[in-house]
Formats: structure tokens, sequence, C-alpha cells
């Protein structure tokens, strides 16, 4: 199967990074991931990875914290996963890097949308912590950013749903699943796949979104080829 993508953005949540204990690291479950995003980059594919903090941190379950310092601690439980991550990479012999909105000297790079296009260039993976480096946005809107910065040709949501529905799967036996929708539509029916500021800017930059499955790994590479894995999203 050859790609359809040279170069990706690919959203994983935290607590995909947990497996089956819902909290810390599975590293079965990293090596997995690691070794289906390799499958990519082997075909010449530059991916770029955004990776959420759940598994760690949870923001909006903080009762009374500070909503500012809340959200500062979830972004740093992003660049905790990235670093896993990246180990799991080093591990399979795949060059990585861990490039962070919040600077943290001396442990990971801060994110410079130049030196990330060429690490991107240099085969190399990269991932993107620290979300936008700011509070009152999710890691989807962060790796919608990043999407937008490093020109990236769709932008993959990693779920634990095979899709977009027009409602939630797990609670409604009735739920229809979407093949296709354009971003209007994804706004205009508040579909709770990702937030709206994350939709909006990949509206904007004409970035078409795909939400699949990772529960098998290997839809990584099958998104990537082009196969019907789950859900695109694009402007027309």
């Amino acid at each position: 199967m050859e790609p359809v993508y040279k170069r990706l953005l690919l959203k994983v949540s935290g607590e995909v990074l947990a497996g089956d204990a819902g909290h810390g690291f599975d590293f079965n479950v990293i090596n997995d991931v690691c070794l289906n995003i390799k499958k990519v980059t082997d075909k010449g594919v530059q991916v770029g990875i955004v990776v959420g903090g759940g598994n760690f941190w949870r923001g909006r379950s903080s009762g009374d914290m500070d909503r500012t310092r809340a959200d500062s601690i979830g972004m740093l439980a992003t660049v905790m996963n990235s670093l896993a991550l990246q180990q799991g990479f080093l591990d399979i012999g795949v060059e990585a890097r861990v490039m962070s909105a919040v600077q943290i000297t001396g442990v990971v790079e801060t994110f410079m949308r130049d030196k990330a296009v060429s690490h991107l260039e240099k085969g190399r993976v990269v991932i993107f912590a620290g979300g936008t480096g700011n509070p009152f946005f999710s890691t989807d809107s962060g790796a919608a950013l990043r999407a937008a910065q490093i020109n990236a040709d769709v932008y993959l949501k990693a779920t634990n749903v095979d899709g977009i529905y027009d409602k939630d799967p797990n609670k409604f036996s009735d739920a229809v699943k979407f093949d296709r929708i354009t971003h209007n539509e994804l706004l205009e029916r508040h579909l709770a796949v990702m937030d709206t500021a994350a939709a909006a800017i990949c509206q904007e930059n004409n970035i078409p979104i795909l939400v699949f499955n990772l529960n098998d790994p290997e839809n990584i590479n099958r998104a990537v080829c082009g196969e019907n894995t789950g859900t695109v999203v694009t402007n027309s």
C-alpha cells in the first residue's frame, strides 16, 4: 500500500498510552504505536505527533483549582507522555525529537516552526508537547495549530471510536456513523469529536481531518494509505 499523504499530524489521546490500566504508561501499547508509525515513516511520510495528557491529568476534573494552574499541570503531563513516546521510537531505531511550547531547558527542545520542519524533512518524527503553551486551549487545538504551522496534508485524530457519529455510539444504539462530513457540518451540528477552535483552525487552513480508532494500531498505516478507516472531514 502506498501513502496518499506526504506530511501528517497525528493526535493521540494520553489514555491510549495507558492501555487497560487507564493510568500511567503501558509500554507494550507505546511499542505497538511506535512500530506502526515506523511503517509509515519507512514509506517516506513525515510525521508530527501531538499526545494528550489524560492518562495523568484531566484539568476539567480538578475541582476548584484555578483553571490556568490546572491547564499548566496538563501541559506538563503532555511533556511526560511525549518523552515516553520518544523513548519508544528510539528503542526501535527511529529518530524522534520532542518540541515543547512550554520551555523546559535541558529536557526538551523549545518549539520553533522552522526547526520542526527541518526535523521532519530529515525524516525524524517530531512530537509536539505542551499544547499551545497557553491555558484554555485543548490538545486538540494544539494539534490543529501545529498541523497548520507545519503545512500538514492531514490531521489524523486517533480515538477509541471508529469515526464520527451523529450522537455518542457508546450511549445510543441507533447512532449513525458518517463516512464523510464537511467542516461546516461538523461545527453546525456541534459534534463532540473535537473542540470548535480545533475544527475552525482546520477549516480555515483547508486541512482535512480523519477520525479513526487506534485500538488497532495498524489503522495508522491504513489511514495514511487512504483506506476507509473512519470518518473524513473536508471543506467540501
